[in-house]
């Protein structure tokens, strides 16, 4: 017990100084190898419970601990504790899983955690499905640089570099569909106050997907209203973001049917669609 509050106290203090040499000194000190994987599972959990720039020192911090003080079986063993309590993780961290997969694709990246860590577990465990998660970020294209990046930017970006974020997210949403990852990435952004633009960002990319002309079913269309429906039944985006993102859509149509001619109609399809799912509560044509 006493080793645990010791880390736990000296990762907490290292996301205030970002001195990793700090947390290797402690480890060491306390001279006790075989607790050492508890060092993986409890920097991490502290890392889920903070921001992005909290969980990238957290995957800064395993790259410094390995290959001494952490051993390569100390790491794989500690992901493996912390595979095995995700039933639990979840339950006070929604979003557990799809962070806890990205933990574990940078950490193959950062060559932590040997790619062989993944193939042998054999889907008999709790926690394979966060598994499978990092098994799909490291078999995307330039998955490198990406996982390289995959807890930042966080707070203070400018605000050319938050759209850029959103826009990415959103295409990359429309490829996967996976709403969990989505939702995780849309945390990520930590600019509540912003969601409008993301609501806005959404439709305007679906609109662009689903083609100039809107003849066929609108699939993009469906998607984003079922993203954001999602969002807000789980107290991500609130519905006054929504609201805003609709109404400053309303403001630009002119424009977006130079692009995309049956934009209005394609408009109006999605706040249909959202009044039916109940995350927009604005009354009809006054948008």
């Amino acid at each position: 017990a006493e080793f645990k509050i010791r880390v736990s106290d000296a990762v907490r203090e290292y996301f205030d100084s970002s001195d990793a040499d700090e947390v290797v000194r402690c480890i060491d000190e306390m001279k006790c190898r075989e607790y050492h994987p508890e060092v993986v599972k409890r920097a991490i959990s502290l890392g889920l419970d903070a921001g992005p720039r909290e969980r990238e020192l957290i995957s800064r911090l395993l790259a410094c601990l390995h290959p001494n003080p952490l051993s390569d079986d100390c790491l794989e063993l500690g992901f493996e504790v912390l595979l095995d309590s995700m039933d639990d993780l979840v339950i006070d961290i929604p979003d557990a899983k799809a962070m806890v997969g990205s933990f574990l694709a940078r950490a193959v990246v950062d060559e932590v955690v040997a790619p062989a860590f993944l193939s042998n577990r054999n889907n008999s465990h709790p926690g394979d499905c966060v598994v499978e998660k990092a098994v799909q970020l490291l078999s995307r294209e330039h998955c490198t640089a990406r996982l390289e990046k995959v807890w930042g930017p966080g707070d203070g970006r400018p605000v050319s570099e938050l759209k850029s974020a959103m826009d990415q997210l959103l295409k990359e949403y429309l490829l996967s569909r996976e709403l969990d990852e989505a939702a995780s990435c849309v945390r990520e952004l930590k600019a509540k106050h912003f969601h409008h633009e993301l609501v806005k960002r959404g439709v305007k990319i679906a609109m662009e997907e689903d083609g100039r002309d809107h003849a066929s079913k609108s699939s993009s269309l469906d998607a984003t209203a079922a993203l954001f429906k999602f969002l807000v039944q789980n107290s991500i985006v609130s519905e006054f973001q929504v609201a805003k993102g609709v109404q400053r859509l309303e403001k630009i149509l002119p424009d977006l049917k130079l692009d995309v001619p049956a934009a209005p109609s394609m408009l109006d399809e999605f706040e249909t669609l959202a009044r039916e799912q109940g995350f927009l509560h604005i009354p009809s044509g006054k948008a």
